[in-house]
Order: structure tokens, then C-alpha cells, then sequence
């Protein structure tokens, strides 16, 4: 469960297209901190893109070069961390097979967002294991390497506790090969979108990683603002604004300070404002922009990078899956 007296936690993404703002802010920009306090395992889950988009993988595969070339252009460490592909580790599927002996179908059945995403997916037939099993494989996941603690946000403690849950039955059967692993909560803090929605890449409203400078500065103007702020000398509502929203997220107290004065007393007007936004975000997305240029100019980088870290992760999951069999009985 650690490495040099360090807690273990595990944590990954969908490589469902390019990374955005608000997966550095309320994912990446975490794990980065976490790499210096704790021995970290990060996976790329290629499966679980699956889950949702298997009636066309054709971009899969340039997705997930996609997102390793974000994390470590956002700062994830490979000397710090494990960096791998969850398919390169056949050890999640033979434990999220294994897990499927044990676990009732209600328990899939009832995760909340079961339900949520089939209502929100209605042009994609979800009528499968996959999107059924997902949360189990989810659990597969984190099991293999018997992490202390999962960062996660609000949104996925339910996931979590459906492991917990799922761990408490394995080690009733079997006897204790589990922890159960604990919820490192991330306080996320919600990313407005250029049009006031959650930013999503399937909303159309994200600013991604990968965008150059002139790009981010478009997406900034067409940002949506008060709307009752019709003139520059009207007073407007900061609170009700996207521009402010991300300001608070993404400029320091002295520019939020001056964005929310200047709006309220109509000294400054929204051009004003996202002209200010425009800076901050060319020195949050700007040095990793330029690191994920260099990055991408040595793609056998990335290739090692991936290959060491699928063969550590092998190791560690191996060893778990040993425990696991034994305690089933398996093999002779």
C-alpha cells in the first residue's frame, strides 16, 4: 500500500478528447501536488471510454496520446508518478471479472449516475454490461494497486463507496486482501463554460489546454456577461458573470478584487474585464502550452514514459491479483 512510508491513491481519466481548463483545476493541478506527498498510480482508462463511445473508437488512441501529453505538460512528474494505459494492464480485467462474481446487480443498478447519463446519452444505445459494469470496472481500477485513498470529487463519492461496499463482501467471503480504500476529497471549484454552463467539451463552451493564445482570446470575447449590463455605464452583477466566475478561479485576489469593484461601480466595462481575464489565462495555460509543444516534438518520449509505467503498474497489480486468486481458490 505505499512506497517509502508514503499513503497510495490511484486516480485517472476517459480519453474522450482533449483536456480543458476545468480538468486542470479540478483534477491535474491536484494530482501534482499529490505526487510530492504520496506514492501516486494515474491511468489513462481507455476501457471505460468504451463504456459510451464503442460504436466508433477511431480517435481513441490519438485521445489518449491526447491526454498523456496534457498531464505532463500540466505538471505530472514520471519520475514522480505512475503514468499508464489501464488496456496495457490486463490485470484490471481479470480482477473486474473476478469482482463480477460477488457483486449483485442491484448494486450496479442503482448508482446514480446509471440513470443520469442514459437520460443525458439518449442518441447512443447504453443498453450494455459496459455501461452497466463501468462502475465495477471503476473499482477494478482502484483495487488492483489496494490504494489508502481516491481523489475524487463530490460527484463521485457514490462510485467510491460502491467499492467500499464492494471491498466489505470481498473480505467477508475471503478474508481481508482489501483495504478499503478512503475519499481524498477535491474541492473542485465549479468552472463556468464561455456560455455559463459547466464547461464541457460536449457543450462546445471549453477552453482546452491545447488552445493557442489567439484562440483563448476568442473564446474569452464571445464569453457570455451580466446580461442587464447592455451599456459600460450600466452597474452590473459580478456574481451572476461567467468572465468573473473564471477570474475568481484563475486571477489573483488583487485582479478579482479589481474585476468585482469595477463591475459593481461601472468603472470598468466587460471588454475591460475580459481583456484582464485574457492575462491570466496566458499565464496559467501559457507555460504548458509551450511544454506540451516540446513534448510533442519527441513522441518516443511519450512511448517510454507509458511503457515504464504500464510495466510498474503490472507489477503492482500482480501482486494484487496473486493475493486475489489464492483467496478464491484459483489456479493449482
Amino acid at each position: 500500500m505505499t512506497t517509502m512510508s508514503r499513503p497510495r491513491v490511484l486516480s485517472g481519466m476517459r480519453p474522450t478528447g482533449p483536456l480543458h481548463l476545468g480538468h486542470l483545476v479540478g483534477a491535474l493541478d491536484n494530482w501534482v501536488k499529490l505526487q510530492e506527498t504520496h506514492d501516486c498510480f494515474f491511468a489513462i482508462v481507455d476501457w471505460h471510454a468504451l463504456t459510451t463511445d464503442y460504436a466508433d473508437p477511431s480517435a481513441l488512441r490519438g485521445y489518449v496520446r491526447e491526454v498523456a501529453l496534457d498531464w505532463l505538460a500540466a505538471g505530472v512528474d514520471p519520475d514522480k508518478s505512475t503514468v499508464f494505459v489501464q488496456s496495457e494492464v490486463k490485470e484490471h480485467a481479470e480482477l473486474h471479472l473476478l469482482l463480477s462474481m460477488i457483486v449483485p446487480l442491484p448494486w450496479l443498478e442503482r448508482v446514480p449516475t446509471y440513470k443520469e447519463q442514459q437520460e443525458q446519452l439518449r442518441e447512443k444505445d447504453l443498453n450494455t454490461y459496459g455501461f452497466l459494469g463501468y462502475p465495477l470496472l471503476q473499482a477494478a481500477d482502484i483495487l488492483a494497486y489496494r490504494p489508502a485513498a481516491v481523489p475524487v470529487g463530490e460527484d463521485q463519492v457514490p462510485h467510491l463507496e460502491l467499492c467500499r461496499e464492494i471491498v466489505r463482501r470481498f473480505n467477508h467471503l475471503y478474508g481481508e486482501v482489501f483495504p478499503e480504500p478512503q475519499a481524498l476529497l477535491t474541492k473542485a471549484p465549479r468552472l463556468p463554460g464561455t456560455d455559463g454552463r459547466k464547461m464541457s467539451k460536449s457543450y462546445g463552451n471549453a477552453i482546452f489546454l491545447s488552445d493557442p493564445p489567439e484562440t483563448v482570446g476568442t473564446k474569452v470575447d464571445a464569453m457570455l456577461t451580466d446580461p442587464a449590463r447592455t451599456h459600460r455605464h450600466i452597474p452590473g452583477d459580478p456574481e451572476i458573470c461567467p468572465v468573473f466566475a473564471t477570474h475568481k478561479i484563475v486571477s489573483s485576489p488583487e485582479t478579482v478584487s479589481w474585476s468585482a469593484h469595477g463591475c459593481r461601480t461601472a468603472e470598468i466595462g466587460c471588454r475591460d474585464c475580459k481583456g484582464r481575464l485574457k492575462q491570466s489565462l496566458s499565464a496559467v495555460i501559457g507555460p504548458i502550452a509551450e511544454r506540451r509543444k516540446q513534448l510533442a516534438e519527441d513522441p518516443t518520449r511519450i512511448d517510454r514514459v507509458l511503457d515504464d509505467g504500464a510495466a510498474k503498474a503490472r507489477e503492482s497489480a500482480g501482486a494484487t491479483l496473486a493475493l486475489v486468486r489464492d483467496a478464491m481458490g484459483l489456479g493449482r
